[in-house]
């Protein structure tokens, strides 16, 4: 089996690459690499069996030669994290909207089945401690507020997906992820436990944005990809929408403490507000919570490690960084 992973040097789609890897795909990784990067696949670049395409998801000819000679595609490219949303939302719109466009017109146009990444923030913003099912409603704010921005692209890839899907007869599965964390995720776009690790490894100043009483379900990278995966082999699963994460939550208060403990760190907790932040046009939701019933249905999924497996992969992945950069100086 040949299988094209789009994002496929970033932070889940790298993890992506290496259990399709082992399961014995031949495997293409489209990557304009301005979120991922090489060094995310740089162990799998000798493997003959490995190619990485540095171009973007926006090229309709690149996109059309790797979905033709591809079985699958799992389409994971898209502007992500809260920071390039603030600083970039002309790219954000363009690259979430006109990606998708065009990965779905190729994937129609040569019959391959295709599975979308799209994201827990399609819920908008829920004040209520309730798991989401698939079918829930979207509290959406107003368009001032440029956080929907992201929110929004991802749902229209998701109407582009299901349309295509019902009109056309295209073999696709949607998947939204809920905070997916793990080594090599970044704390530069804004990614909440790598950016507290790597304050508290510094013990500098561990910062969280609002007050902290906002809730969070984390889920291991790995069981995420186990979950597109299955997703994926199973045909049963095509036209639908499944909720991919964890349903442990805790607040983001407490995940600081968590972290400082696991660390050894001596660093201080600092609140600042969001506007502070992120300039004004950001607002935060208060509770995300996956509803994972129709996804263990499916296929059996469950995730199997918990918060602290992944504190521990996360910190030691980033001592790792931090050793390497000072053997480099």
């Amino acid at each position: 089996m040949k299988a094209l992973v789009t994002g496929g040097a970033g932070f889940i789609g790298s993890h992506l690459c290496e259990q399709l890897l082992e399961r014995g795909y031949e495997v293409w990784a489209l990557d304009d690499l301005s979120t991922g990067s090489v060094e995310n696949v740089e162990h799998l670049r000798e493997r003959g069996d490995f190619h990485l395409v540095v171009d973007s998801v926006l090229s309709h000819s690149v996109v059309n030669e790797l979905v033709h000679k591809s079985d699958v595609v799992y389409h994971l490219a898209a502007a992500v994290g809260v920071r390039l949303i603030v600083e970039q939302p002309v790219r954000t719109l363009v690259t979430n909207v006109q990606g998708t466009e065009t990965v779905l017109e190729y994937c129609n146009r040569f019959g391959k089945r295709v599975l979308v990444a799209s994201t827990s923030e399609v819920y908008g913003d829920h004040r209520e401690e309730i798991a989401l099912v698939e079918d829930a409603r979207r509290i959406y704010g107003p368009t001032t507020q440029r956080r929907w921005a992201y929110a929004d692209s991802k749902a229209m890839d998701e109407f582009l997906a299901l349309a295509h899907h019902q009109e056309r007869g295209l073999d696709c599965v949607i998947v939204r992820l809920f905070n997916t964390v793990g080594p090599r995720q970044s704390g530069q776009y804004g990614m909440v436990i790598p950016r507290f690790v790597e304050r508290a490894l510094a013990n500098a100043p561990i910062e969280i944005f609002g007050d902290g009483e906002q809730t969070r379900c984390f889920c291991h990278v790995d069981d995420t990809v186990r979950a597109l995966i299955a997703l994926m082999e199973t045909p049963a699963t095509s036209g639908e929408v499944y909720n991919v994460g964890s349903t442990n939550r805790i607040k983001i208060i407490e995940l600081a403490e968590k972290v400082r403990q696991a660390t050894g760190s001596s660093s201080d907790v600092e609140f600042i507000p969001f506007d502070k932040v992120y300039g004004q046009g950001i607002e935060d939701m208060l509770h995300r919570i996956p509803s994972i019933a129709k996804v263990a249905a499916a296929v059996g999924w469950q995730p199997e490690r918990t918060l602290d497996d992944i504190l521990s992969d996360v910190i030691a992945a980033k001592r790792t960084d931090v050793a390497a950069i000072g053997e480099a100086h």
